[in-house]
């Protein structure tokens, strides 16, 4: 029964499993950012410029004081894996609960009365940090299959 069940498994090479995970960090940052900068767009050019900075800052705050430690703990769990690799796993299975709540809350920030501007920082400063931790995932995959 249970290799029934195997076979329906999407699983990846370990180092697809890198790439695919940086493309969607990058997707996810991508789409933050064009939230932000949207928002952004939307006010006078000078009001946008101390939120646009301040976002840019909390991003390589985010980056270098949470996710890289984050990113390198999944590689190397991805890399611990032999063989194939379902391609869910590019996260522990518990962190996608913190994912889903993560969506929640940006889902009831965005409907706030919270000003868009301020919010801005805050997408921008996400959204940056994993665009900026995306590029581990493609350094690490490119070391693979060089």
């Amino acid at each position: 029964m249970r290799t029934t069940f195997r076979k329906f498994d999407p699983a990846v090479d370990r180092k697809f499993l890198i790439l695919l995970s940086g493309i969607l960090w990058s997707v996810v940052g991508i789409m933050l950012c064009r939230l932000a900068v949207h928002w952004l767009s939307q006010v006078n050019g000078q009001n946008a410029v101390g939120p646009g900075a301040t976002g840019l800052v909390l991003a390589f705050l985010i980056y270098h004081f949470g996710f890289t430690k984050l990113v390198h703990k999944n590689i190397g769990r991805i890399l611990s894996k032999e063989g194939k690799v379902c391609i869910f796993a590019f996260q522990p299975w518990k962190s996608y609960l913190t994912i889903l709540i993560m969506i929640g809350m940006g889902a009831g920030l965005r409907h706030s009365p919270v000003p868009k501007p301020w919010l801005a920082v805050v997408y921008i400063g996400f959204g940056g940090a994993m665009l900026l931790s995306s590029l581990v995932y493609y350094r690490n995959f490119f070391k693979e299959i060089a």
